[in-house]
């Protein structure tokens, strides 16, 4: 074997292995966090598919560990990749934001009025309840909304009564209801920029705003 032959048998053992290990791990894992979601949200169709993918890319990644036990590389790209997957699925499930969540906000009695026709206008649903608190009489308003929504109505509750309680769960079946119109899975994921962009985006036009007062 020639000098530039081990040459590039050596890179691609140290260096190209290792990285195709990492790129596959990252994919799978990635998958496999997505595809949780779909199966704790009942789809029977898209879970067993990204399924299928999750444990093919996984068999080709653990095949190439097997045959390079002796390289420690390897090891640490399989470990690499399982962590990078973990934060890109968990990213990519955030902007996704599918399904429905239940909200459950706790008012003193007579603090609640606007915050509540606040969320009406907006287009959410709220059930309003009256009840009994350790400090009083307070209102207890339900809404079931999109998760998509949720930073939006939080904004909402901060902006009526920044002093009111609430608490946010999942939930699995929802039959009817009022919602907000909901822009699309692929818009929500891909074309909707990060926090940051979208904080300089409002920052910008409020600047511009004040320029043409």
């Amino acid at each position: 074997m020639g000098l530039e032959s081990l040459l590039q048998a050596e890179l691609f053992t140290w260096v190209i292995l290792p990285l195709l290990i990492f790129i596959a791990r990252i994919f799978d894992v990635t998958i496999g966090t997505i595809r949780i979601m779909f199966v704790s949200r009942g789809n029977k169709l898209l879970a067993p598919c990204l399924g299928f993918f999750e444990v093919f890319i996984w068999l080709l990644a653990i095949g190439q560990i097997m045959q390079n036990l002796n390289n420690v590389f390897c090891y640490i790209a399989y470990a690499g990749g399982f962590a990078t997957g973990n934060f890109i699925g968990i990213y990519i499930e955030e902007k996704m934001a599918v399904g429905k969540l239940v909200i459950r906000i706790i008012t003193r009695r007579g603090d609640s009025s606007e915050l509540i026709a606040a969320l009406r206008r907006k287009g959410f649903g709220a059930t309003v309840v009256d009840a009994e608190g350790k400090t009083g009489h307070v209102n207890i308003i339900f809404s079931i909304i999109n998760r998509s929504d949720l930073e939006q109505i939080i904004a909402i509750i901060q902006k009526y009564n920044p002093k009111a309680f609430y608490s946010i769960e999942d939930t699995k079946l929802v039959k009817e209801g009022v919602f907000p119109k909901q822009k699309g899975l692929f818009e929500r994921t891909f074309l909707r920029g990060p926090k940051l962009f979208r904080r300089f985006r409002v920052l910008r036009k409020q600047r511009m705003d004040r320029k043409g007062k």
